[in-house]
């Protein structure tokens, strides 16, 4: 497989749920109130000119802005492909990212979700290696499409082990 062809969800690959894009975003949102609990404390600082605040304020709407728009097409980049001896995991808009896990090389399959996640009803499948630099995650995913991969892909970790 060609890494042109790996990096595009055509037939077998598998995107993710688009709810982690609302996920993202809320937490993004969250984050921001923090910077703008700086602006008002800016403004709130009489020695500080004012043009100071409306500048780092600006500053913050356009990262806001560009943030925003990065996240939708950053989880779009998510996939995940099973082949019949590997798992094939992709992400990345700019530097892409192919991750290659062998079956007979996992040794924890890991489901976990966050406040937000589980309130949008997405969970992340954390698939973990002896290399822990093969170690890959999917998240964005369904419950109970991240419960039925998390089984299959236990069973096909334990069948492939097995034979060592």
């Amino acid at each position: 497989m060609t890494a042109d062809i790996a990096f595009t969800h055509d037939e077998g690959w598998t995107p993710v749920s688009p709810r982690l894009i609302t996920a993202r975003r809320i937490t993004l949102l969250l984050a921001y109130l923090l910077v703008a609990a700086a602006v008002v404390a800016l403004i709130l600082i009489p020695a500080v000119p004012r043009w100071i605040p409306a500048v780092v304020g600006v500053g913050a709407v356009v990262v806001l802005v560009w943030l925003w728009w990065l996240i939708g097409r950053r989880v779009r980049s998510f996939g995940y492909a099973e082949r019949g001896d590997d798992l094939l995991v992709t992400s990345g808009i700019l530097f892409r990212r192919l991750v290659i896990v062998p079956y007979g090389r996992m040794q924890l399959v890991d489901v976990k979700a966050g406040p937000i996640d589980r309130m949008l009803g997405v969970t992340t499948v954390q698939l973990h290696t002896a290399a822990a630099t093969t170690d890959a995650s999917i998240p964005g995913l369904v419950p109970d499409v991240a419960a039925s991969l998390r089984d299959r892909l236990a069973q096909r970790g334990e069948a492939r082990s097995a034979g060592l």
